[in-house]
């Protein structure tokens, strides 16, 4: 199933406007989900919606927007009042300024989209815009409507593309002096810092988001597997808590003798599973993605041959057991 854009407009600079769509360049989809489900029957749980002082179920056509003024008080607002305000940039998106990208606080990162081209027309325009920023190596600030709100979202090229970036309001952004104000101003000694350091050396690398693991699902998935086939489920023993940390010094030595073991055997495992994907990538047509909560109607196999071999190549090379896989997301 094709993606469905959350917007479609017009992406616009000065006189320069051609048609776009906005997709997410995230999703869920793909995680685990649980529905609520009646213990005694089976029977999935479903929400009504009911009066509140009355109990009685609400259809929609008799639910309206009210903002809350005190307890038992409400400012009932209309759709057609809510559609009289609306601003005039709902179906376009006017890029306003161009900032550096170094300029733009994490904190007002909201969510990024890929925003394409609209049917065959305006790829020229599009382009033009798109190496303009490129040029310019800065971010385009421009607004967008969706779900009635107006958002700024940053514009940027992203391969042949844009990506845009909902960013905040200032009025979203808490600030950092109510919670650092209590953070105690200690003075460290030039050793600790240099172990700290050499720590940080073992342990320093390329952000490569394919090597992650979502070791939470893959707890997930190992559980329905074994509920599915009958097998027994352990209780999961509860880990000793480490007690406090007496010695910093002490500590950062520890730290940096067991990052020297570790180090050449993850330097291995990161290698090895690089050039395995490489080949499997080459081998492997690329199939479409279907929407939606992945197949559960068989049992959920644990990741294919480029993490298994990759895995055993590791297991070689690093001379450690290696514990069991999981599933490999879809490329989507």
């Amino acid at each position: 199933m094709a993606p469905r854009a959350n917007w479609k407009g017009f992406l616009r600079l000065s006189l320069v406007t051609c048609p776009v769509a906005l997709y997410p360049a995230t999703s869920d989809t793909e995680k685990v989900s649980f529905n609520q489900i009646n213990r005694k029957t089976g029977h999935r749980i479903k929400y009504l919606k009911v009066d509140a002082e009355t109990g009685d179920e609400v259809t929609s056509e008799d639910i309206v927007k009210g903002y809350k003024v005190d307890t038992d008080t409400y400012i009932e607002v209309t759709k057609d009042e809510l559609d009289d305000i609306a601003l005039d940039s709902t179906h376009t998106i006017d890029i306003d300024e161009f900032v550096p990208k170094t300029d733009i606080d994490n904190r007002y990162l909201i969510r990024p989209y890929y925003l394409v081209p609209d049917g065959k027309v305006g790829h020229d325009a599009y382009a033009v815009i798109r190496e303009t920023i490129r040029s310019m190596d800065k971010v385009a600030i421009g607004r967008v409507v969706l779900t009635n709100r107006e958002h700024i979202i940053a514009l940027e090229p992203l391969e042949a593309g844009l990506m845009g970036t909902l960013l905040r309001y200032p009025y979203e952004v808490r600030s950092e002096g109510e919670y650092f104000d209590d953070i105690q101003d200690v003075k460290l000694t030039k050793d600790m810092l240099d172990l700290a350091k050499h720590i940080v050396e073992k342990k320093s690398g390329a952000f490569e988001p394919e090597l992650f693991e979502d070791h939470y699902e893959s707890a997930l998935i190992d559980l329905i597997n074994k509920k599915r086939a009958g097998a027994p489920i352990a209780a999961k023993s509860t880990p000793k808590s480490g007690g406090n940390v007496i010695n910093l010094m002490d500590a950062l030595k520890k730290s940096l003798a067991s990052e020297k073991d570790v180090a050449p055997a993850a330097k291995v495992a990161r290698e090895t599973v690089k050039e395995t994907a490489k080949d499997t990538a080459k081998a492997r047509k690329p199939k479409k993605r279907v929407e939606g909560q992945r197949e559960m109607l068989l049992p959920i196999s644990g990741k294919g041959g480029k993490e298994a071999a990759a895995k055993e190549a590791i297991s070689k090379k690093a001379d450690k057991p290696v514990r069991a896989t999981t599933r490999t997301k879809k490329a989507g």
